[in-house]
């Protein structure tokens, strides 16, 4: 017999079929979690299938019914193998999020334009195919759901992720038209901006340029708990903030005071920025600029006082699967 968390009984959730891109770990497996506990059928997809097994396993050892597909979401043939999936295991698809996303860090000078064309092949042009595609499905079904994971990036531009800030800028202003246009059909769509969150990211983030010490500032910042947010906190709000209908959704308190300042004095949020710029790393060797992983980084870097302020960051990598790269 199938059993639900503690929110599966009221949710207006229960009883939908949802499909989570990106759910193999971190974030994305935590909202499957929260969703599968609100009652509703979960579809898992990911690159990696190690940790996709595991995941689809996690899930059905708590009741969820759950089903899995291996895809790389950049593949034009994805939308409609995700779909078919769906619909064949699971049922007609009422909740949509878009999630899955790659974390890519460095100075202006280390990054090219295929790490533009990464960042939003997967962050703006992969939603875009998997929503149009999902979209008549969805107008058919009461109550359909779309959830964009954006990020603050997508707001306030840091420096040294602007692959990343360009693709989260371009899917937030999307998201945000989307729901306009879809408003009166029915099909609500929600815009999540988070600032950071303990998922372990740090670990599967690519580093580039100097990836030492670009690991030094990023990985602190995505593990200590005054910057960054409990990543099943964070599920659970997005997974409420879908039920809920609501349009937008800014986590951190770093990020809801970003983006209040950024609209009240954006050159003032632009030169702060500038400053920070200005105390991050070099570009480092033309030989570091493919990008090396968490891992990597961290073994170069080799500082006890960074893996300590890692601890929690480290914890969390353990424990929402994001050892294995890539997922």
């Amino acid at each position: 017999m199938t059993s639900f968390g503690p929110h599966g009984d009221g949710s207006p959730l229960r009883g939908h079929t949802a499909l989570v891109t990106g759910s193999s770990r971190g974030l994305g497996l935590l909202i499957a979690r929260e969703l599968a506990d609100r009652g509703c059928r979960v579809m898992l997809c990911a690159r990696g299938e190690r940790q996709l097994v595991a995941a689809e396993a996690a899930l059905r050892a708590r009741g969820a019914d759950v089903a899995s597909l291996a895809c790389d979401v950049n593949a034009p043939e994805t939308p409609q193998r995700l779909l078919d999936a769906v619909t064949e295991r699971l049922g007609s698809l009422d909740v949509l999020v878009n999630n899955a996303g790659v974390i890519q860090v460095g100075a202006l000078e280390a990054m090219g334009e295929q790490q533009y064309r990464d960042a939003m092949e997967t962050m703006f042009f992969a939603p875009l195919r998997l929503t149009l595609a999902a979209l008549p499905g969805l107008r058919e079904r009461p109550g359909a759901r779309v959830v964009n994971i954006g990020s603050i990036g997508g707001r306030v531009a840091p420096p040294h992720l602007l692959p990343y800030a360009a693709a989260k800028f371009a899917v937030t202003g999307w998201s945000e038209g989307l729901r306009t246009e879809l408003a009166a059909q029915g099909i609500s769509v929600t815009t999540v901006l988070p600032g950071l969150m303990r998922t372990g990211s740090h670990t599967a983030a690519l580093f580039h340029g100097d990836a030492a010490h670009e690991y030094a500032w990023f990985a602190p910042g995505a593990s200590l708990p005054l910057v960054s947010m409990n990543a099943e906190r964070a599920a659970r709000a997005i997974v409420r903030a879908a039920e809920r209908r609501r349009p937008e959704l800014v986590l951190t308190p770093l990020a809801k005071t970003a983006v209040r300042a950024h609209g009240i004095a954006p050159a003032t949020t632009t030169r702060l920025m500038s400053v920070a710029a200005r105390m991050l790393p070099g570009a480092g060797t033309d030989a570091e600029r493919e990008g090396v992983t968490g891992a990597g980084a961290r073994e170069r870097l080799g500082s006890r006082v960074v893996d300590r302020l890692t601890t929690l960051g480290d914890r969390a990598a353990d424990h929402f699967n994001q050892r294995t790269h890539p997922g």
